[in-house]
Protein backbone atom coordinates (compact mmCIF):
# COMPACT_ATOMS: atom_id res chain seq x y z
CA UNK A 1 0.00 0.00 0.00
CA UNK A 2 2.94 2.29 0.49
CA UNK A 3 4.46 1.76 -2.95
CA UNK A 4 1.65 2.49 -4.14
CA UNK A 5 0.35 5.54 -2.82
CA UNK A 6 4.11 6.44 -2.79
CA UNK A 7 4.46 6.87 1.13
CA UNK A 8 7.16 5.65 3.26
CA UNK A 9 6.72 2.76 5.45
CA UNK A 10 8.19 4.91 8.73
CA UNK A 11 5.72 8.11 7.31
CA UNK A 12 2.67 5.83 7.42
CA UNK A 13 3.46 4.22 11.01
CA UNK A 14 3.78 8.03 12.51
CA UNK A 15 0.47 9.17 10.60
CA UNK A 16 -1.03 5.71 12.32
CA UNK A 17 0.20 6.77 15.64
CA UNK A 18 -0.64 10.08 15.29
CA UNK A 19 -2.78 11.54 18.17
CA UNK A 20 -6.80 11.86 16.75
CA UNK A 21 -6.73 16.11 15.93
CA UNK A 22 -8.65 18.87 18.13
CA UNK A 23 -10.58 19.89 15.62
CA UNK A 24 -11.66 15.92 14.74
CA UNK A 25 -12.70 15.34 18.38
CA UNK A 26 -14.58 18.67 18.15
CA UNK A 27 -16.66 17.52 15.04
CA UNK A 28 -17.55 13.92 16.78
CA UNK A 29 -18.70 15.94 19.92
CA UNK A 30 -20.49 17.92 17.36
CA UNK A 31 -21.97 14.91 15.59
CA UNK A 32 -22.80 13.71 18.87
CA UNK A 33 -25.31 16.51 19.29
CA UNK A 34 -26.35 17.17 15.90
CA UNK A 35 -27.86 12.96 16.37
CA UNK A 36 -29.38 13.84 19.73
CA UNK A 37 -31.06 16.50 17.97
CA UNK A 38 -32.21 14.93 15.31
CA UNK A 39 -33.73 12.23 16.65
CA UNK A 40 -35.50 13.90 19.07
CA UNK A 41 -37.06 15.80 16.21
CA UNK A 42 -38.41 12.15 15.18
CA UNK A 43 -35.79 12.80 12.25
CA UNK A 44 -37.45 15.54 11.01
CA UNK A 45 -35.06 18.58 11.20
CA UNK A 46 -32.76 19.29 8.59
CA UNK A 47 -29.89 21.82 8.79
CA UNK A 48 -31.27 24.83 9.53
CA UNK A 49 -33.37 23.60 12.28
CA UNK A 50 -30.95 21.62 13.91
CA UNK A 51 -28.29 24.38 13.90
CA UNK A 52 -30.90 26.79 15.40
CA UNK A 53 -31.71 23.99 17.93
CA UNK A 54 -27.85 23.54 19.18
CA UNK A 55 -27.13 27.04 19.16
CA UNK A 56 -30.69 27.97 21.51
CA UNK A 57 -28.97 25.02 23.47
CA UNK A 58 -25.37 27.38 24.02
CA UNK A 59 -23.80 24.98 21.02
CA UNK A 60 -21.24 27.09 19.16
CA UNK A 61 -21.95 25.93 15.65
CA UNK A 62 -22.53 27.14 12.03
CA UNK A 63 -24.95 25.89 9.46
CA UNK A 64 -22.73 24.94 7.05
CA UNK A 65 -20.94 22.90 9.25
CA UNK A 66 -23.78 21.24 10.43
CA UNK A 67 -24.90 20.65 7.18
CA UNK A 68 -21.32 19.05 6.06
CA UNK A 69 -21.29 16.43 8.82
CA UNK A 70 -25.01 15.61 8.08
CA UNK A 71 -24.62 14.51 4.57
CA UNK A 72 -20.76 13.46 5.71
CA UNK A 73 -22.87 10.81 8.16
CA UNK A 74 -26.36 9.74 6.27
CA UNK A 75 -28.69 12.40 8.52
CA UNK A 76 -31.13 13.18 6.48
CA UNK A 77 -34.57 14.06 6.26
CA UNK A 78 -37.54 11.29 3.97
CA UNK A 79 -39.06 13.40 1.17
CA UNK A 80 -42.56 14.43 0.93
CA UNK A 81 -45.63 12.17 -0.37
CA UNK A 82 -48.48 13.42 -2.45
CA UNK A 83 -51.50 12.61 -0.52
CA UNK A 84 -55.22 13.50 -1.96
CA UNK A 85 -57.60 16.41 -1.67
CA UNK A 86 -60.67 15.65 0.98
CA UNK A 87 -62.60 18.95 -0.32
CA UNK A 88 -66.27 18.26 -1.72
CA UNK A 89 -67.72 21.29 -2.76
CA UNK A 90 -70.82 19.85 -4.86
CA UNK A 91 -73.39 20.93 -2.31
CA UNK A 92 -75.74 23.83 -2.58
CA UNK A 93 -75.05 25.35 0.51
CA UNK A 94 -73.84 28.89 0.34
CA UNK A 95 -70.19 30.16 -0.69
CA UNK A 96 -68.38 33.04 1.20
CA UNK A 97 -66.12 35.33 -0.79
CA UNK A 98 -62.23 35.16 -0.34
CA UNK A 99 -61.60 37.82 2.54
CA UNK A 100 -58.07 36.47 3.28
CA UNK A 101 -56.92 37.09 -0.23
CA UNK A 102 -53.26 34.94 0.29
CA UNK A 103 -52.93 37.79 3.34
CA UNK A 104 -50.59 35.28 5.14
CA UNK A 105 -49.12 37.43 7.57
CA UNK A 106 -50.93 39.00 10.65
CA UNK A 107 -49.54 40.90 13.97
CA UNK A 108 -51.22 39.52 16.70
CA UNK A 109 -52.91 36.13 18.15
CA UNK A 110 -56.75 34.86 16.96
CA UNK A 111 -56.29 37.18 14.06
CA UNK A 112 -57.07 34.59 11.62
CA UNK A 113 -57.58 30.88 11.61
CA UNK A 114 -57.71 28.49 8.67
CA UNK A 115 -59.13 25.36 9.30
CA UNK A 116 -59.36 21.82 6.97
CA UNK A 117 -59.63 18.58 6.47
CA UNK A 118 -57.33 15.22 5.46
CA UNK A 119 -57.09 11.84 6.37
CA UNK A 120 -54.77 8.81 7.85
CA UNK A 121 -54.77 5.28 6.85
CA UNK A 122 -55.00 2.79 9.12
CA UNK A 123 -55.25 -1.09 8.62
CA UNK A 124 -58.95 -0.50 10.03
CA UNK A 125 -59.68 1.80 7.55
CA UNK A 126 -59.20 5.72 6.98
CA UNK A 127 -59.42 8.16 9.98
CA UNK A 128 -60.05 11.87 9.41
CA UNK A 129 -58.59 14.91 11.03
CA UNK A 130 -59.97 18.03 11.14
CA UNK A 131 -57.53 21.11 12.17
CA UNK A 132 -57.92 24.77 12.95
CA UNK A 133 -54.72 27.07 12.71
CA UNK A 134 -53.88 30.54 14.55
CA UNK A 135 -52.22 32.20 11.17
CA UNK A 136 -50.27 34.30 13.20
CA UNK A 137 -48.09 31.60 15.51
CA UNK A 138 -49.18 28.48 13.23
CA UNK A 139 -49.95 26.60 16.25
CA UNK A 140 -52.92 24.22 15.72
CA UNK A 141 -55.55 25.45 18.28
CA UNK A 142 -58.39 23.22 17.67
CA UNK A 143 -58.57 19.43 16.11
CA UNK A 144 -60.65 16.24 16.23
CA UNK A 145 -60.47 13.06 14.19
CA UNK A 146 -63.38 10.70 13.36
CA UNK A 147 -63.49 7.55 11.06
CA UNK A 148 -66.20 9.37 8.99
CA UNK A 149 -65.45 12.89 7.40
CA UNK A 150 -68.70 14.90 8.48
CA UNK A 151 -69.61 18.33 9.52
CA UNK A 152 -69.34 16.83 13.23
CA UNK A 153 -65.96 16.25 12.71
CA UNK A 154 -65.39 20.39 11.96
CA UNK A 155 -67.58 21.30 14.36
CA UNK A 156 -65.06 19.31 17.25
CA UNK A 157 -62.55 20.97 15.94
CA UNK A 158 -64.02 24.40 15.65
CA UNK A 159 -65.50 24.08 19.39
CA UNK A 160 -62.17 23.47 20.53
CA UNK A 161 -60.22 26.09 19.05
CA UNK A 162 -63.48 28.77 20.54
CA UNK A 163 -62.72 27.04 24.12
CA UNK A 164 -59.02 27.02 24.08
CA UNK A 165 -58.52 30.26 22.99
CA UNK A 166 -62.25 32.53 23.37
CA UNK A 167 -61.31 34.47 20.58
CA UNK A 168 -62.54 38.37 20.44
CA UNK A 169 -65.32 39.26 17.84
CA UNK A 170 -64.19 40.03 14.14
CA UNK A 171 -62.08 36.92 14.01
CA UNK A 172 -61.19 35.78 10.23
CA UNK A 173 -62.08 32.12 9.35
CA UNK A 174 -60.85 30.64 6.78
CA UNK A 175 -61.41 27.63 4.84
CA UNK A 176 -61.91 25.93 1.57
CA UNK A 177 -65.64 25.67 -0.05
CA UNK A 178 -65.70 21.96 1.30
CA UNK A 179 -70.02 20.97 2.38
CA UNK A 180 -68.34 20.64 6.31
CA UNK A 181 -67.48 24.20 6.63
CA UNK A 182 -70.23 25.79 4.48
CA UNK A 183 -73.28 24.01 6.51
CA UNK A 184 -76.02 25.65 7.88
CA UNK A 185 -74.80 24.54 11.62
CA UNK A 186 -71.08 25.39 11.18
CA UNK A 187 -72.52 28.79 9.80
CA UNK A 188 -74.17 29.27 12.80
CA UNK A 189 -71.80 28.58 15.09
CA UNK A 190 -69.26 30.87 13.58
CA UNK A 191 -72.28 33.71 13.63
CA UNK A 192 -72.72 32.86 17.31
CA UNK A 193 -69.01 33.75 18.35
CA UNK A 194 -69.06 36.85 15.76
CA UNK A 195 -66.71 35.14 13.34
CA UNK A 196 -66.76 36.44 9.62
CA UNK A 197 -66.22 33.33 7.37
CA UNK A 198 -63.81 33.20 4.37
CA UNK A 199 -63.64 30.68 1.74
CA UNK A 200 -60.96 29.71 -0.73
CA UNK A 201 -61.65 30.15 -4.69
CA UNK A 202 -63.11 26.57 -6.24
CA UNK A 203 -59.82 24.02 -7.07
CA UNK A 204 -57.08 26.71 -5.42
CA UNK A 205 -55.23 25.07 -2.10
CA UNK A 206 -52.81 28.05 -2.56
CA UNK A 207 -55.65 30.31 -1.54
CA UNK A 208 -55.00 28.39 2.04
CA UNK A 209 -51.14 27.52 2.01
CA UNK A 210 -50.36 27.29 5.37
CA UNK A 211 -53.23 24.68 6.18
CA UNK A 212 -51.57 22.85 3.63
CA UNK A 213 -48.44 23.51 4.64
CA UNK A 214 -49.12 21.83 8.26
CA UNK A 215 -50.61 18.99 6.78
CA UNK A 216 -47.75 18.29 4.24
CA UNK A 217 -45.63 18.56 7.37
CA UNK A 218 -47.75 16.25 9.35
CA UNK A 219 -47.81 13.55 6.53
CA UNK A 220 -43.99 13.83 6.18
CA UNK A 221 -43.10 13.88 9.87
CA UNK A 222 -45.83 11.50 11.21
CA UNK A 223 -47.82 9.47 8.98
CA UNK A 224 -45.56 8.28 5.93
CA UNK A 225 -43.08 7.19 8.73
CA UNK A 226 -44.98 4.27 9.72
CA UNK A 227 -47.96 1.51 9.67
CA UNK A 228 -51.05 2.54 11.90
CA UNK A 229 -52.81 -0.91 13.00
CA UNK A 230 -55.63 0.94 14.57
CA UNK A 231 -57.60 4.36 14.16
CA UNK A 232 -56.79 4.86 17.99
CA UNK A 233 -52.89 4.44 17.56
CA UNK A 234 -53.20 6.85 15.08
CA UNK A 235 -55.58 9.03 17.55
CA UNK A 236 -52.84 8.56 19.90
CA UNK A 237 -49.57 9.14 17.71
CA UNK A 238 -51.61 12.40 16.21
CA UNK A 239 -52.22 13.70 19.55
CA UNK A 240 -48.87 13.31 20.87
CA UNK A 241 -47.47 14.58 17.41
CA UNK A 242 -49.51 17.87 17.77
CA UNK A 243 -49.78 19.11 21.42
CA UNK A 244 -46.49 17.46 22.59
CA UNK A 245 -43.84 18.20 19.43
CA UNK A 246 -45.76 20.22 16.74
CA UNK A 247 -46.73 23.02 19.13
CA UNK A 248 -44.43 23.07 21.94
CA UNK A 249 -41.24 21.76 20.05
CA UNK A 250 -40.95 21.68 16.53
CA UNK A 251 -38.77 25.17 15.29
CA UNK A 252 -40.54 26.78 12.67
CA UNK A 253 -38.15 28.65 9.87
CA UNK A 254 -41.24 31.41 8.90
CA UNK A 255 -41.62 31.87 12.75
CA UNK A 256 -37.72 32.65 13.16
CA UNK A 257 -36.86 29.36 13.94
CA UNK A 258 -39.46 29.17 17.34
CA UNK A 259 -42.10 26.76 17.82
CA UNK A 260 -45.06 28.27 18.32
CA UNK A 261 -46.19 28.54 21.74
CA UNK A 262 -42.60 30.36 21.92
CA UNK A 263 -43.42 32.62 19.79
CA UNK A 264 -46.41 33.43 21.08
CA UNK A 265 -44.89 33.51 24.36
CA UNK A 266 -41.93 35.66 23.01
CA UNK A 267 -44.46 37.97 21.30
CA UNK A 268 -46.26 38.77 24.51
CA UNK A 269 -43.08 39.31 26.81
CA UNK A 270 -42.06 42.08 23.98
Amino acid sequence: MCEVLRVSRSGYYLWLDRPESERSKMNQALLSEIRMVHNRSRQTYGSPRVTAELQAQGVGCGENRVARLMAENGIRVKTKRKYRATTDSKHSYRVAPNLLAREFTVDRPNAVWLSDITYIWTSEGWLYLAGVVDLYSRTVVGWSMSHRITRQLTLDAMNQAIGRRRPQPGLLHHSDRGSQYAACDYQDLLRDHQIICSMSRKGDPWDNAPMESFFGTLKTELIHRQKFTTREDAKTKVFEYIEMFYNRERRHSSLGFKSPVDFERTATLS
